[in-house]
């Protein structure tokens, strides 16, 4: 219960944040690329990271993926994706590309919907965006780091 009530606030900020004063002085996003990542290593070895690219103040290309402390990309992991079949019934690349996708046709992570099997990695993945937009309309590109649930 405390872990919901705890990111449900966080996601609540960080919405707000966006969508009033924490934007650039004429609201828009800078060209460029931004990340945002996990401040630490999950429990299973990999850190999440979000990485936009903006154009004319829209988001024109975006990746949510993973790294090992060795640089090993989860996206490419193909026993990580079988273990995650098995899990969970969904293969990792599908709920990346679906997330990344909503978030290009929407610009907006509040309005990604959740990918079944995939909650968490929904959470994180609107915790990372939120502070990656942040970053574009501050022009700021340095990388956030995110503490995640």
């Amino acid at each position: 219960m405390k872990f919901r009530f705890v990111y449900g606030i966080a996601v609540i900020v960080i919405a707000a944040a966006l969508l009033s004063g924490c934007q650039g002085r004429d609201g828009t996003m800078r060209d460029g690329y931004y990340t945002a990542e996990a401040t630490d290593y999950d429990s299973e070895g990999w850190k999440d990271f979000l990485t936009i690219y903006v154009s004319d103040n829209k988001i024109v290309t975006a990746e949510f993926n993973a790294y090992t402390r060795f640089g090993f990309l989860r996206s490419w992991d193909p026993d990580y994706q079988r273990q995650e079949r098995t899990k969970t019934g969904l293969h990792p690349s599908e709920y990346l590309r679906t997330y990344t996708g909503e978030l290009l046709n929407l610009q907006n992570p509040a309005s990604v919907l959740v990918v079944a099997g995939a909650e968490r990695q929904h959470q994180i993945f609107q915790l990372l965006a939120a502070a990656a937009m942040v970053q574009a309309q501050a022009g700021d590109k340095t990388i956030a780091l995110v503490a995640l649930p």
